[in-house]
């Protein structure tokens, strides 16, 4: 999940140390970065001087943006090679590219120090363009953004990502436990809430793995698209580092229940529906499922809510942990909102009712009276 910062002017600063915007944590990165942007800068006429923060990533990793001697801007990742792999952002930005998708070029890689240049795709996230007051105005970026998705499932392969399999579900599941329950809220579960975890994780992981396979961006939301700078080119992808290969309900929810913007669940159906009809004929709902969701709505609704809350589950650890090991407290304040999905979607089915009752007495909440995704 990236977090970008709006385009601002740069003060020149003399070369080496590019900008004073920019701080680096020690010197040896800096020398390092230095000795690696030096001889791109001629071949790709950047102005080092103009080096700026481009966005904060939830990991690791960073983007910076520079511009060029021809009016045009440049990225550049900084990813620690000691903590992050950038092998699995080459691979998938070729093959979203090759799929058509219109996803940062890759234009010089340093693979042992951590360091890319990329084309730059513009300023401005979709999700800024978006006020939760006004659906009806972004009905049309939705719209765009499930054809971009279809496009990337359409284009599938199996054994070309990693599995999203039953250990990585359920590895990722156990992030609420650990880091949401036990670190975040102090809470030591008893035997009994021990069993109620259990079972509601059992149903989860059933229930996604029924789901047919597709590609999985794995964070697909406006948050990671980029509105399109020129008219006709569709919106740009990024944050795709992460992706596998699993069930086609992971990215539809994550981009209608999304970590930071709220719809109501009117609107949230429209979209889905659409999207569903065009998976439907594109043939990624077919025999595959032996559910039958390529001819039943409802049953391909509530797959998307059970998928929907074990990301909801997830992510509400991820933004424990990235509080309280990463000092990253920001993410943290969306955590309500994860926290309203997961009881919103416990309280429809009865086989989530023990999880409910467990998570109303752990959070102190009201027993869930009606159902509403509510407003950002």
């Amino acid at each position: 999940m990236s977090h970008p910062f709006p385009p601002s002017p740069s003060s020149p600063a003399p070369y080496p140390g590019a900008s004073p915007q920019v701080a680096w944590p020690d010197t040896a990165r800096l020398a390092a970065f230095e000795a690696w942007l030096a001889p791109l800068v001629p071949t790709h006429q950047l102005l080092p001087a103009t080096l700026r923060p481009a966005s904060a990533d939830a990991s690791f990793r960073r983007y910076l943006r520079i511009d060029t001697a021809t009016g045009a801007s440049r990225i550049i990742m900084d990813a620690p090679p000691d903590k992050e792999n950038c092998k699995p952002f080459v691979q998938v930005q070729g093959l979203m590219a090759a799929a058509g998708l219109n996803v940062p070029q890759v234009l010089a890689w340093d693979e042992p120090g951590g360091f890319m240049l990329l084309t730059d795709l513009g300023h401005q996230t979709v999700i800024e363009r978006l006020d939760p007051a006004r659906p009806q105005d972004a009905y049309a970026w939705y719209q765009q953004a499930t054809d971009v998705l279809l496009q990337w499932q359409k284009a599938s392969t199996p054994g070309v990502l990693p599995a999203y399999d039953e250990p990585l579900l359920r590895r990722e599941l156990a992030l609420f436990p650990d880091w949401y329950l036990a670190k975040h809220r102090a809470i030591v579960l008893d035997d009994t809430q021990q069993a109620t975890l259990a079972s509601a994780f059992d149903a989860i992981v059933a229930h996604n793995l029924a789901a047919p396979q597709v590609y999985v961006h794995r964070d697909f939301m406006m948050r990671n698209l980029m509105a399109a700078t020129e008219q006709g080119t569709s919106l740009g992808v990024l944050d795709f580092q992460d992706a596998v290969y699993g069930p086609i309900t992971y990215d539809i929810a994550s981009l209608l229940r999304d970590a930071f913007i709220s719809w109501e669940e009117e609107f949230v159906i429209d979209i889905t529906v659409r999207y569903w009809e065009k998976a439907r004929k594109a043939g990624l709902l077919g025999a595959s499922s032996a559910s039958g969701w390529g001819d039943d709505f409802g049953d391909f609704y509530r797959a998307v809510e059970w998928m929907g809350l074990q990301r909801h589950l997830k992510v509400a650890g991820i933004f424990a942990r990235l509080t309280l090991r990463d000092g990253k407290p920001k993410y943290l304040a969306d955590a309500p909102r994860f926290m309203a999905y997961i009881r919103a979607t416990a309280n429809r089915y009865r086989q989530l009712g023990p999880l409910l009752k467990m998570l109303d007495q752990i959070e102190g909440t009201e027993p869930v009276t009606g159902f509403a995704y509510g407003r950002m």
